[in-house]
């Protein structure tokens, strides 16, 4: 089982990593097979490849990710609320998410479920 201190490690690498545009950095935190669901209720985006297109596209926009508060660590799960800024249809926007990642038993991320939707998102 992976420990809290890895996962918060992860989540942190995941930030980092996704405010500097590093996509190797990046899709370095998620399993070869991994899933996100972003948010939930769309098509999901399975694997290295498809993880790449969908990253590559939230920094196309400009997004960048503020945690606020601590990450949440039980059993294989870490969840933790965070803000995004991005530039969307031309506005600055601020999306309010949590997400919650999934560990396998290497430590990886196998599966991440961001949580918002039209009433978590406004002006920046």
């Amino acid at each position: 089982m992976v420990d809290a201190d890895h996962m918060v490690a992860a989540v942190e690498a995941y930030v980092r990593n996704y405010n500097r545009s590093d996509l190797d950095g990046l899709c370095a935190v998620f399993a070869e097979d991994a899933v996100i669901e972003d948010p939930v209720g769309t098509p999901p985006h399975a694997g290295q490849a498809a993880l790449r297109e969908f990253f590559a596209i939230g920094f196309s926009a400009g997004a960048r990710l503020t945690l606020n508060g601590p990450v949440r660590c039980t059993a294989d799960h870490a969840a933790f609320a965070l803000h995004v800024n991005l530039e969307w249809d031309g506005r600055a926007t601020r999306i309010d998410v949590i997400d919650v990642f999934t560990f396998d038993a290497l430590g990886k991320v196998c599966g991440m479920k961001a949580y918002f939707g039209p009433a978590n998102m406004g002006a920046a």
